[in-house]
């Protein structure tokens, strides 16, 4: 039992975020969507209140309309880097009129941090309000203008960041996970607090062994091969992170695990405790399909005002919202932030 508990708390800390895959579409591009015509990129830093530095990429569109636009901070999904998910929807946003910066969260892709692959829900909340903190510093950027789009894990740590940062006007969740939950209590709470114990206890001892040998174990990631028996969401993770449609050198979710102790944290500190004061606006996305939808679904209950709206995305699994043009739904983003980051 205490095996399959290890194996699972694996699992899911990796898949909700040979030969390498090459990503780059030409010299200069080593992102998986196509570059756009209508933005510029430009690579940027910043520290968080931590002091670890953040590397992001800022999307700025190229018919900029008036001095001051407005301007979202994006990040996710959870394991993935800026390459991929989260720059996807920086750039579509920046077609759309505003400025964005897709970040690698601390301690993962081109962002500080040491050790390396760790998660942690104090710090990945932090993240997002340094990115608030660098965009409210750019000259072309209305500083009352401003908000963020969490993906997957980091529409949990979003959700947690506009709960404690009054600047963030507007937030939007895409696929939605509460990392603290489902690391605490697995999927759909299936793990009681007999079975947490144990997992506590192993991880504790895990603790000891990476101090003695200065490393860091690591969680099991996603199979390089599936054998068929998996469940469905495992066959969607590793189709986008384990294939040319998403793999990226720097991911997590395309090549290993966290460290093993991230999971300590995140079962020890439920992030959206306070969601609830949460007083600017609220778009939660979540695919019909998606193994993960209860997440958006039970989140969406504590939300109070009527600046707050759960947006179901008809026939759209988990990671549907991750690339899929077809079913993500932009127009409705780009309406939600017209109206409120005014």
């Amino acid at each position: 039992m205490l095996k399959k508990l290890i194996i699972f708390a694996g699992l899911f800390l990796l898949i909700i975020g040979g030969t390498t895959m090459a990503t780059a579409k030409n010299n200069d591009w080593d992102k998986t969507f196509q570059k756009s015509d209508k933005v510029n990129v430009e690579k940027v830093h910043f520290k968080n209140r931590y002091g670890i530095e953040l590397t992001g990429d800022l999307y700025t569109p190229k018919d900029k309309k008036g001095d001051k636009l407005p301007a979202i901070a994006v990040s996710g999904p959870f394991g993935a880097v800026k390459e991929q998910v989260s720059g996807r929807y920086a750039q579509a946003m920046a077609e759309r009129g505003f400025i964005t910066l897709a970040f690698d969260p601390s301690y993962t892709g081109e962002s500080g941090g040491e050790p390396r692959d760790v998660a942690s829900p104090d710090i990945n909340t932090e993240d997002f309000s340094a990115a608030v903190d660098y965009l409210s510093s750019l000259k072309d950027v209305n500083p009352e203008r401003i908000g963020i789009i969490g993906i997957c894990g980091f529409g949990g740590f979003g959700l947690n960041a506009a709960a404690i940062d009054t600047r963030i006007k507007g937030t939007v969740t895409v696929t939605m996970y509460d990392m603290t939950r489902v690391t605490a209590k697995g999927y759909n709470d299936s793990v009681d607090e007999n079975a947490r114990y144990e997992l506590k206890e192993q991880l504790n001892k895990q603790r000891t062994e990476d101090f003695k040998n200065g490393t860091y174990a690591k969680a099991q990631g996603l199979p390089d091969k599936l054998t068929g028996n998996e469940p469905q969401f495992v066959k969607d993770y590793v189709g986008f992170y384990k294939t040319k449609r998403g793999f990226h050198e720097r991911s997590i979710g395309s090549n290993g695990g966290w460290n093993t102790t991230s999971s300590l944290s995140l079962i020890n500190m439920p992030i959206l405790a306070y969601s609830s004061e949460i007083r600017n606006a609220v778009l939660m996305i979540h695919g019909e399909k998606a193994h993960s939808r209860y997440f958006s679904e039970d989140a969406f209950k504590k939300l109070k005002g009527d600046n707050k709206e759960l947006y179901i995305v008809p026939g759209a699994n988990h990671v549907d919202l991750y690339d899929n043009l077809e079913k993500i739904p932009f127009d409705k983003i780009e309406t939600f932030f017209n109206t409120y980051l005014k």
